[in-house]
């Protein structure tokens, strides 16, 4: 979208956050790892909550970010943080951090909007549609599947999408919100490339009936 490529160009000269995921998962461990030490666990007083919000604990409108999401083992917790973490510098090494930043803001007012509208909100879809960007950009390069198959991250990028849409079918309202949410930060950046792809994908198509239909005037009239 032109606005939102103007926007992002004029928030890009400002700098943004550098190392801006480092930041977030670093954080997201801490949360992860209090309970373990202290017994409390502090997700109550970050999540989002519009009643939270609108009684005036507006710190939820960004400490919402930092909860991680609920796994087995602080093993498989770190190396999901990795993930996220690796995903999120490729981003900002790609686009710089002023860039990134802004991508990560505007999934940030997306998922605060959709749970301004009912009621709770989460930051799962917003870092989902981080990895959505990841594969848009990177969609040839591999990594390793569960440290040992190599799979290319573009077919990582289909399971998610599938996902997504398994996800929506089962989600609450809330969930659905800040899945459309994360959906709509995705096409505010490549909405323009993917038209501009469908476009050329049903140019191609046009091109090859026509080319057909012709052969196959050519093959009966040569046929006669």
């Amino acid at each position: 979208m032109k606005f939102v490529r103007n926007l992002q160009h004029k928030f890009a000269r400002t700098g943004g956050i550098p190392n801006l995921m480092l930041y977030v998962t670093c954080t997201m461990m801490v949360v992860y790892l209090l309970p373990l030490f202290t017994g409390n666990s502090v997700v109550r007083l970050l999540s989002l909550s519009r009643p939270a919000v609108l009684s005036g604990q507006i710190w939820r409108l960004i400490t919402f970010v930092f909860i991680p999401e609920g796994s087995a083992s602080v093993l498989s917790m770190l190396l999901s943080l990795y993930f996220l973490y690796w995903v999120g510098n490729a981003l900002e090494q790609y686009w710089g951090s002023g860039s990134f930043t802004f991508y990560y803001l505007c999934g940030m007012v997306g998922a605060v909007a959709a749970a301004m509208i009912t009621g709770y909100g989460t930051a799962t879809y917003l870092h989902l549609s981080l990895f959505l960007a990841f594969a848009y950009l990177f969609p040839e390069m591999e990594v390793l599947l569960m440290f040992l198959f190599p799979i290319k991250v573009k077919y990582l990028g289909y399971f998610a999408w599938a996902m997504y849409a398994l996800s929506f079918l089962a989600a609450n309202w809330a969930g659905r919100a800040a899945m459309l949410a994360s959906i709509v930060n995705f096409l505010l950046f490549f909405g323009d490339d993917f038209l501009g792809w469908l476009k050329n994908q049903m140019r191609y198509g046009r091109q090859r009936r026509q080319w057909r239909a012709a052969q196959r005037k050519y093959q009966d009239r040569h046929g006669r």
